[in-house]
């Protein structure tokens, strides 16, 4: 695959259905890349998603799956010619109150673990040897301000996000200089999942004590990804989107 730097750059965006993702595939669109997002929505619903955007593709996948990676990453890149960045903002969690320890069974480890830390390393193993054809390879994953603060749905979550934020510096001094690799830190952004019961105290009480008065839009957090696929001189970095939320005291 020759990365041709005249010819429109090319991204996968894992997750790229809905909230975050969905955003960042209409941001990377609206610049004038050639955008294909993967999910695990049915072909129709996610192909009507992709007609959103001029030329995008859907690729239906089951990141849970060891091979899904490689899968979506190959498929990526034939039906896009090339792959310059790779965006995962897929994920996992369960709401469980953090005292309550007993309520964690191995089997919330193992699933939020594998859909935050595990599906994420195999995506870069995946994309990498495609990357390096880039003439400015990158990937950008989506961690979490639970992941540098105290706070999160559960204790698992924001294990894995902190796991998934030193993954990104680790893998930041090693895959120099052809590929960068950063992430995101998203605070509290309302989305389908804090659209649900219960979520309404939580927002109040951010939108008061956050400087900027506000929750965060998925839009917001795509600004940043653009922006860090952007960077071409910042790799290795979590970079926070709260709203100013974890400054006060």
């Amino acid at each position: 695959m020759d990365a041709d730097s005249r010819a429109p750059r090319a991204a996968l965006v894992v997750g790229g259905t809905s909230g975050i993702g969905r955003a960042v595939a209409h941001s990377l669109s609206g610049r004038g890349w050639r955008v294909a997002i993967s999910g695990s929505r049915p072909a129709e619903l996610g192909e009507a998603i992709a007609q959103e955007m001029p030329g995008a593709r859907y690729i239906r996948a089951d990141l849970g799956s060891p091979s899904a990676a490689h899968d979506v990453v190959g498929t990526a890149a034939d039906v896009l010619g090339r792959l310059d960045t790779v965006v995962y903002t897929a994920g996992a969690t369960q709401r469980i109150p953090h005292g309550d320890i007993d309520a964690v069974t191995d089997d919330v480890w193992e699933r939020i673990l594998g859909m935050n830390v595990i599906a994420p390393w195999r995506l870069v193993q995946a994309a990498a040897p495609h990357l390096r054809q880039s003439p400015a390879g990158s990937i950008t994953l989506t961690g979490a301000l639970a992941g540098v603060d105290v706070g999160g749905s559960s204790i698992p979550y924001a294990v894995s996000k902190a796991a998934m934020h030193h993954m990104v510096k680790l893998l930041g001094a090693v895959l120099g200089p052809e590929i960068r690799i950063n992430a995101v830190a998203p605070g509290l952004i309302e989305t389908s999942w804090t659209s649900g019961d219960g979520w309404e105290d939580l927002i109040a009480a951010w939108r008061e004590r956050a400087p900027l008065r506000r929750t965060g839009r998925p839009e917001d957090v795509a600004d940043l990804i653009t922006g860090l696929i952007g960077a071409e001189y910042t790799t290795g970095q979590t970079v926070v989107v709260d709203g100013g939320f974890s400054l006060v005291p």
